[in-house]
């Protein structure tokens, strides 16, 4: 397995706590069938094969509900979960890291010959059923929640909602945020695009349930220490890796 294949394999089970194995990646999981197609029909596209590149792009329509065309530019580790009803126009351009839900249209406004789809940066997630229209461009780290429509700019880091998409989270950090973030990604929680610094009292709910969650460890690694100090050695427990880096502010 190359080292490329093992990192995009890794990001997926990274992104989809439902992913149990490698096999059941390749098998079972149309987003993966749906890019591998279009690696393929993009060099025939690179190549001016385009009636050849359309209709290795079309077999990949109809085997999974995902329709890129093969003129879109692609980054490394793309993942669109679930997948069905994908639409990626011809000039829409992806960086890397970015995922996709089931719904997503990169859509064009325009019906002249030129750039006429989104450009996404690196690490942008976009919720289920969101619409991002024109050759527009999405910043790094941007968050598009399920079913907006987005047909302005958006800048790095911040997270869109609505129809039309407005920002409601500036790419500031508020205080205690970076911390979140590492301990969403602690446990998984990421899902479709929406963001625990959104307006919304079930967001506010995961927001103190991931501080409580912090003081938390923090307050057993206190607890531990104290009872070494005090001769008590407490026999280490089997706890499953935490891929984190920290859980600290920036």
């Amino acid at each position: 397995m190359s080292s490329s294949f093992a990192k995009y394999i890794a990001s997926i089970r990274q992104r989809d706590p439902a992913a149990r194995s490698v096999m059941e990646i390749l098998f079972a999981y149309p987003g993966v069938h749906a890019v591998a197609l279009h690696r393929l029909a993009h060099r025939l596209w690179r190549w001016r094969l385009y009636w050849l590149a359309r209709m290795v792009s079309q077999t990949g329509r109809w085997i999974t509900g995902i329709e890129i065309h093969p003129g879109a530019t692609i980054g490394r580790r793309f993942f669109i979960d679930h997948g069905m009803g994908v639409v990626i126009g011809e000039t829409a351009e992806i960086g890397d890291d970015c995922t996709l839900y089931h719904g997503v249209t990169l859509g064009g406004t325009s019906w002249q010959k030129e750039k006429r789809h989104p450009t996404l940066g690196n690490n942008v997630v976009v919720g289920a059923g969101a619409k991002v229209l024109g050759p527009i461009h999405i910043g790094d780290g941007a968050r598009i929640g399920s079913n907006s429509v987005v047909v302005k700019d958006v800048p790095d880091n911040a997270t869109v909602v609505g129809i039309p998409g407005r920002v409601v989270a500036a790419s500031e950090r508020k205080e205690g945020s970076a911390r979140r973030e590492a301990m969403a990604r602690k446990i998984g929680f990421d899902a479709y695009g929406q963001r625990p610094d959104m307006p919304d009292p079930v967001a506010h709910a995961v927001d103190c349930m991931l501080d409580h969650m912090h003081n938390v460890d923090e307050k057993l690694e206190q607890i531990c220490k104290a009872l070494k100090l005090h001769g008590l050695d407490m026999a280490d427990l089997d706890l499953p890796e935490l891929r984190v880096e920290h859980l600290e502010d920036d």
